[in-house]
């Protein structure tokens, strides 16, 4: 099974994937959680690049592509291959989003990456209203990076909105409280992740 955990920023992704990979954990069940931008080379000059200056837009975007692609062939595919679950915080989804933002066609990013990388059982995108988001990335304690500016994310909710017709997405309301939250994730899930017979 391979859950994807998408979203703007704010909307509490690392949380959630942290929380549902506890909770299949507490069921029986392997898990294997990841992110991206990984840790790798390509991830971490992406990460660099959110507070120093993003890279111009077809350099950010083959950089996402080379992450991703070790990171499948070094993480996700292997995991899968071995009947472990795969939780990921992020994916191409996010390169469609984030990068449709900067004028690229999201289809076209994702057929790109779905030429080598597999599609999820599950999507799950926790949505949020983009004043309540910002102010929670404020909360942080941080000012906004590159990829949090107010106009970048409305177009990015739009690109991940506009997926919700899609059978394996699940649209999640995170303006709730985490438990809340954590609930509807876990009623989405196919029963028999949750190692139930």
């Amino acid at each position: 099974m391979f859950i994807v955990i998408e979203g703007i920023d704010g909307t509490g992704k690392s949380t959630q994937a942290k929380r549902l990979a506890e909770y299949l954990e507490a069921k029986g069940q392997t898990v294997v959680s990841s992110f991206e931008p990984t840790d790798g080379p390509w991830g971490t000059l992406l990460r660099n690049s959110a507070e120093t200056g993003r890279l111009s837009p077809e350099e950010e975007l083959e950089t996402f592509i080379k992450d991703r692609r070790e990171h499948v062939s070094k993480k996700i595919a292997p995991a899968l291959a071995q009947g472990k679950i795969v939780i990921l915080d992020r994916y191409y989804f996010s390169t469609m989003a984030y990068q449709g933002a900067r004028g690229f066609d999201p289809t076209e990013i994702r057929k790109k990456n779905e030429a080598f990388a597999p599609v999820p059982d599950l999507l799950l995108i926790l949505d949020l209203d983009l004043d309540k988001a910002l102010s929670r990335i404020g909360g942080r304690g941080a000012g906004t990076n590159e990829f949090e500016r107010r106009e970048n994310l409305s177009r990015c909710r739009e690109i991940f909105l506009s997926l919700a017709s899609e059978s394996f997405v699940r649209i999640i309301d995170t303006d709730k409280s985490p438990d809340e939250v954590t609930e509807s994730i876990i009623a989405a899930l196919p029963t028999s992740t949750c190692g139930q017979q």
